[in-house]
């Protein structure tokens, strides 16, 4: 049976041609497409003026318009409600749900009933791309209950852990800079209200010396790891960038300091005293804060400067590996350390924040008796997010992302499975008015900070909404 013709509306996504690429393909199958732009970097993404060569061709939305909304963000609530009801808008699709636009337009959408798809790089890497009703982490209609788990794994495939795609950090990379730039002008949307934390260019600054840096940093780190006792219990600390959601909406800290003071504390006071715990830094963190040196006064400030390290530039999988415990706010090196069969605590909201799968019997239990994750229930919980959530495939390779385009136009086309059922109520964000939104969003500081600042590359992390 043909699926009814369905009206998408594309806002902010990736900085990639994956949007095109679902716009086009969704209207090639008969549904209406439309688009909005909201800064200079959307407009020129949507135009392909970031990707001119032969190969990114086929992403040319020439025959799908858009519509540019240059004016105040207090006038984004009425736009967006007309918008939706004068064109009869079916399915909204966005990334990243706590952008400031996308706070209200979601507000909007779910008060008529309509939609709402979000992407991002995936939870299990590294080439899933993520399709979630409404939202990810707090927002995300999958499941915390083991039992409810289960049931969504019954006739789910083993998870393929075989890479398939190839990921373009060059692309990535290249296009993130475009479209980032073209957001630090006024002109032609002098009223863009960032999602970021930090200007443009002190951010790319400081990733590019991180980056020149990186071979001395990695042989420091490994003479360090190499210094450790092999017999005395090992745990690490995966860092966030700040400027994620994942941080700023989805856990209790303002910050990665707080939740940095917090474990090293807990750690100096529980663990043995023989116990080693390494903080990597987050691959793309722009280093505006110097974080070896914040790590090290937390470390003299609770009597253990010798007992904690800073690491940075090492593979994830090897720290994991040696670890007794991996300690994180919601990173998705949680997911790897499931998979890895390492005892994980999240402090934050997280999608594995389950029983049975992560240490629940708080911080100071964990450096000395860390649970060790169910393996039968981690088996559930992989296929059955790889099977729910995920499509496979890439944003910035050419294979991996025309893979993504066709299973996602797929899935969107079919309805992604409505599992919230079986959770909790959605928390309160789903059920505010876009008008309520807009008063939140000015109250909580965030658009008194986004205004004085241009945008920074955190859509290039490994969650992309920044």
């Amino acid at each position: 049976m043909i699926p009814s013709p369905r009206r998408f509306l594309f806002l902010q996504g990736p900085i990639c041609p994956f949007f095109p690429g679902l716009a086009l393909g969704l209207k090639a199958r008969g549904h209406v497409v439309h688009r909005i732009n909201v800064c200079f970097g959307d407009w020129l993404l949507w135009k392909g003026w970031f990707w001119p060569q032969k190969e990114w061709r086929a992403y040319s939305t020439k025959s799908i318009p858009a519509v540019d909304f240059d004016r105040p963000f207090s006038e984004w609530s009425d736009f967006i409600e007309d918008y939706l009801d004068r064109h009869a808008i079916t399915d909204v699709v966005l990334l990243g749900e706590q952008r400031p636009y996308h706070r209200v337009a979601i507000a909007a959408a779910r008060q008529r009933g309509i939609a709402v798809t979000a992407t991002d790089f995936g939870y299990l890497r590294p080439d899933w791309i993520i399709l979630e009703r409404n939202g990810h982490n707090a927002l995300s209609g999958f499941p915390r209950d083991p039992k409810a788990i289960f049931d969504l794994a019954r006739d789910a495939p083993r998870l393929d852990e075989s890479r398939g795609y190839i990921d373009s950090f060059r692309n990535q990379a290249r296009w993130d800079v475009f479209f980032h730039v073209a957001n630090a002008s006024v002109w032609p949307f002098p009223h863009f209200q960032t999602f970021q934390l930090h200007p443009v260019v002190p951010a790319y600054l400081g990733t590019l010396w991180r980056l020149i840096r990186r071979g001395a940093t990695k042989r420091r780190a490994e003479k360090l790891m190499a210094s450790l006792p092999e017999d005395a219990p090992f745990y690490l600390f995966a860092m966030q960038m700040e400027t994620d959601y994942s941080i700023r909406a989805y856990s209790p800290y303002p910050d990665m300091d707080t939740p940095l003071r917090e474990a090293v504390r807990s750690f100096a006071r529980h663990a043995p005293p023989d116990a080693h715990l390494a903080v990597k830094v987050h691959p793309l963190d722009p280093g505006l804060k110097a974080w070896n040196r914040r790590l090290a006064r937390m470390a003299r400030s609770a009597g253990v400067a010798d007992r904690v390290h800073f690491v940075d530039a090492l593979p994830l999988d090897a720290l994991i590996r040696r670890a007794a415990g991996v300690v994180t706010v919601n990173s998705t090196a949680g997911i790897r350390a499931l998979e890895l069969a390492t005892p994980i605590i999240a402090l934050g909201e997280a999608l594995y924040r389950v029983e049975g799968l992560t240490h629940e019997d708080g911080l100071d239990s964990f450096w000395k008796e860390p649970r060790q994750p169910d393996r039968v229930l981690t088996d559930a919980f992989l296929r059955a997010i790889a099977r729910h959530l995920h499509v496979r495939g890439v944003f910035y390779g050419p294979e991996g992302l025309s893979a993504a385009v066709v299973a996602a136009v797929e899935r969107l086309e079919a309805g992604l499975p409505d599992i919230a059922s079986v959770m909790a109520p959605s928390p309160p964000l789903e059920t505010r008015t876009p008008r309520q939104m807009w008063t939140i969003f000015r109250q909580d500081g965030i658009g008194r900070r986004t205004a004085r600042t241009a945008s920074s590359p955190a859509d290039a992390t490994p969650r992309a909404d920044g």
